[in-house]
């Protein structure tokens, strides 16, 4: 099993092979260490089951294809401009033939990627065999409740720093 996750200290991408045998995340850039909780693990020692993420607390993972989202926006986008400039040019075969070649391509692309595990919170990713069985799909109420958990933690964060540099507080 792998993982890529961002460190909870520096902020730097850390990649991970082999989390069964760690017992806990190192970041390589500024040595954080995060433990890996024995709760994590569920399942036969043969093959244990991730139950929950293991840089943050969270249990709520979904299922996503592992496959950079920017590069699948930028094929539409380019299948879109080039379709527009064959309809100008009053190309009505070429016109659809792009805009069903770049349907087509986003199909093969979505048989042809293998899934992955995402966190809702820290946006970790698990790669591997048997990961997906135990969570489903992307939710979008569960994303929206750790998107605003960041957004007030992160005010909180903001509102105590303030405090701290302002003498006029008591």
């Amino acid at each position: 099993m792998r993982i890529t996750y961002a460190c909870p200290a520096c902020h730097t991408t850390v990649a991970i092979d082999g989390l069964e045998s760690v017992p806990a995340l190192e970041c390589p850039a500024c040595r954080a260490s995060v433990p890996i909780p024995v709760a994590a693990w569920g399942g036969e020692d043969a093959a244990p089951r991730l139950l929950r993420c293991l840089v943050c607390p969270s249990t709520e993972l979904f299922v996503r294809k592992d496959f950079p989202q920017r590069l699948g926006l930028a094929i539409v986008v380019i299948g879109l401009a080039a379709s527009c400039v064959a309809w100008a040019n009053r190309e009505l075969v070429a016109t659809f033939a792009i805009l069903f070649g770049s349907a087509l391509l986003d199909v093969l692309l979505f048989f042809l990627m293998p899934d992955c595990l995402s966190c809702y919170r820290c946006g970790a990713r698990y790669r591997g065999e048997g990961l997906t069985s135990h969570f489903g799909g992307f939710d979008l109420e569960t994303h929206e409740k750790h998107r605003q958990l960041a957004a007030r933690t992160r005010g909180l964060a903001a509102d105590r720093a303030g405090r701290a540099t302002d003498p006029n507080t008591t």
